[in-house]
């Protein structure tokens, strides 16, 4: 899941061309929507990289890291869920809503990565007794 996030909003908001054109490659977004969504980009790389080199190092307890890792990873996921919450936000601009599927992408994407971050703890963890 670090690989997923740190690579994860860039593709999805520059480079696939389906979703793109939703955020990055939107020419109705004003650039300061752009700037936001390149620090969420960078932010979100930045997190899975971190959350990687937590789960690869040898130094520390490796039970500890790997719930910092996780903690750290579920960081821009679990914000998918805040941002919603905000006066004014929208899930989907009105321009892509015509066929968009019943679950928002977003939520739907963060819901799945949340699940497998849950999941894949939950098997890398010691067992206690």
């Amino acid at each position: 899941m670090s690989a997923t996030t740190a690579v994860g909003a860039l593709a999805a908001d520059l480079l696939v061309p389906a979703t793109a054109r939703q955020h990055m490659r939107n020419p109705r977004w004003p650039g300061h929507a752009k700037f936001h969504d390149a620090q969420y980009i960078v932010m979100s790389a930045l997190l899975g990289g971190l959350g990687l080199r937590m789960v690869t190092t040898r130094r520390g307890d490796p039970d500890r890291n790997l719930l910092a890792a996780a903690a750290v990873v579920s960081t821009p996921w679990l914000g998918m869920y805040g941002a919603a919450l905000f006066p004014g936000t929208t899930l989907i601009d009105e321009e892509f809503r015509a066929g968009a599927p019943a679950v928002e992408g977003n939520i739907a994407a963060g819901t799945v990565c949340l699940a497998l971050l849950a999941a894949g703890v939950g098997l890398a963890r010691p067992s206690v007794g």
